[in-house]
C-alpha cells in the first residue's frame, strides 16, 4: 500500500505532505505552549486544521487526472467544509461529521466514474481487430477533450497493437507535454522506443520513468530489460533486482527477469550468481505457458518482435537444459 501511494503521489508530493503536516503541527504546538486555552489560540488551531485538511486534499487531488480531480473535488471539498464548520461550532461537531461522512458516501455514488462511450466502442473494435475504427473513436474524443492525457494513452496503446509505433510515440510525447511528471507516459514512451529498437532513447525515457516512480516494478523492469539489450549488465542486474524487490505480481514477468539477470551475471563473469538466477527461472517455468498463450494472439505481433527470442531461449533452458554459456 505504501509503495502504491508513493508511486501515485510521487516523491515531491510526499515531501509536500510531510512538510505541511510538520508546519501545521509545529505551529499548533507553539500556540498550545504560549496561549494556553485562550480564544484566539483555539481559533488559530482551527485555522491550522483547515489549512492542513484542505492542503492535504489539494496535494492528493493534484496527482489525479482531470476527470478524477473534478470528481474528488466534488466529493471532498463539501465534506471538508462540514468538518471545518463542526470545529468552529463545537456544539454542531457531531452533526457536521455525520453530514461529512454521509456526503462522501453519497458523492461517491453520484460522481461514480463512467467510461466515455468512445472508450467502450474502441475496446469493442480492439477485440475484433478493427484498430483503425478504434483509433477513430479515440481521436473524436481527443478533439473534444484535447487536454486529457488518459485519452492519448489509450490511443497510443491502440497504435502499438496496430503496429503504428511512430504514431504511438507522438501520443506518449503529447502526454508528457500535458503532464511532465506522469511516470506512465515516460514508461509508455520507453516501451515504444524499445519496440522500435531505439535503445538510447528508450533508456532515457525509462530512467525518467523510474525517477518519477521509484517504487514501481514496471519502471525498474523496463529499464533493466533495455539495459539487457544494450549489454549494460551491471545496471541491468541492479534494476531487475529492484523490480523483484518491488514484488512483481505475475510469474511471466518474473520469468523474464530471471532470464535477464542470469544473462547479466554471465556477462559479468559471475557463474555462481548466473546459475542461481537460472534456478529461479526454472522455479517460475509456469510463466512460460502464460507467454505462449499471449504470444499466439493476433494482437501480440509487436510484443512478439520484442521477446520472441527470449521466450525461445527460455524454452531451451527448460526443455533442453541449456547452460550459462549460452546466455552471454
Amino acid at each position: 500500500m505504501v509503495r502504491s501511494l508513493i508511486t501515485f503521489l510521487g516523491i515531491g508530493r510526499i515531501q509536500a505532505l510531510i512538510a505541511l503536516f510538520a508546519l501545521t503541527g509545529l505551529t499548533s504546538a507553539v500556540l498550545n505552549s504560549v496561549a494556553d486555552e485562550s480564544t484566539w489560540a483555539r481559533d488559530g488551531q482551527t485555522v491550522l486544521v483547515a489549512v492542513w485538511l484542505f492542503g492535504t486534499i489539494g496535494i492528493i487531488i493534484s496527482a489525479m487526472d482531470a476527470f478524477e480531480r473534478g470528481r474528488w473535488i466534488g466529493i471532498l471539498v463539501p465534506a471538508g467544509g462540514a468538518v471545518i464548520l463542526g470545529l468552529l461550532f463545537p456544539s454542531l461537531l457531531g452533526l457536521m461529521l455525520g453530514l461529512a461522512v454521509g456526503w462522501v458516501i453519497a458523492g461517491g455514488l453520484i460522481f461514480r466514474p463512467r467510461s466515455p462511450q468512445e472508450y467502450r466502442s474502441a475496446v469493442r473494435h480492439l477485440r475484433k481487430g478493427r484498430y483503425k475504427e478504434g483509433v477513430e473513436e479515440m481521436t473524436a474524443l481527443i478533439k473534444r477533450q484535447p487536454e486529457e492525457p488518459a485519452h492519448y494513452r489509450f490511443r497510443a496503446e491502440l497504435f502499438r497493437v496496430w503496429g503504428r509505433l511512430d504514431r504511438a510515440r507522438r501520443d506518449y510525447q503529447k502526454m508528457i507535454e500535458l503532464a511532465p511528471d506522469m511516470a506512465v507516459a515516460w514508461n509508455g514512451l520507453a516501451e515504444v522506443e524499445l519496440q522500435s529498437g531505439n535503445y538510447p532513447e528508450a533508456e532515457q525515457a525509462a530512467v525518467k520513468a523510474l525517477e518519477l516512480a521509484p517504487s514501481a516494478w514496471v519502471a525498474a523492469y523496463n529499464l533493466g530489460m533495455i539495459q539487457d539489450r544494450t549489454g549494460d549488465a551491471e545496471n541491468a542486474v541492479r534494476n531487475l533486482q529492484a523490480a523483484l524487490d518491488a514484488k512483481v505480481p505475475d510469474a511471466r514477468h518474473r520469468l523474464l527477469i530471471h532470464l535477464y539477470m542470469a544473462r547479466g551475471y554471465a556477462r559479468l563473469g559471475d557463474e555462481e550468481a548466473a546459475q542461481a538466477a537460472l534456478k529461479q527461472l526454472r522455479r517460475h517455468g509456469g510463466g512460460l505457458n502464460q507467454w505462449q498463450v499471449i504470444l499466439q494472439s493476433e494482437q501480440a505481433e509487436t510484443l512478439r518482435n520484442v521477446i520472441a527470442d527470449d521466450i525461445a531461449l527460455i524454452e531451451r533452458i527448460l526443455y533442453e537444459d541449456a547452460d550459462v554459456e549460452q546466455l552471454s
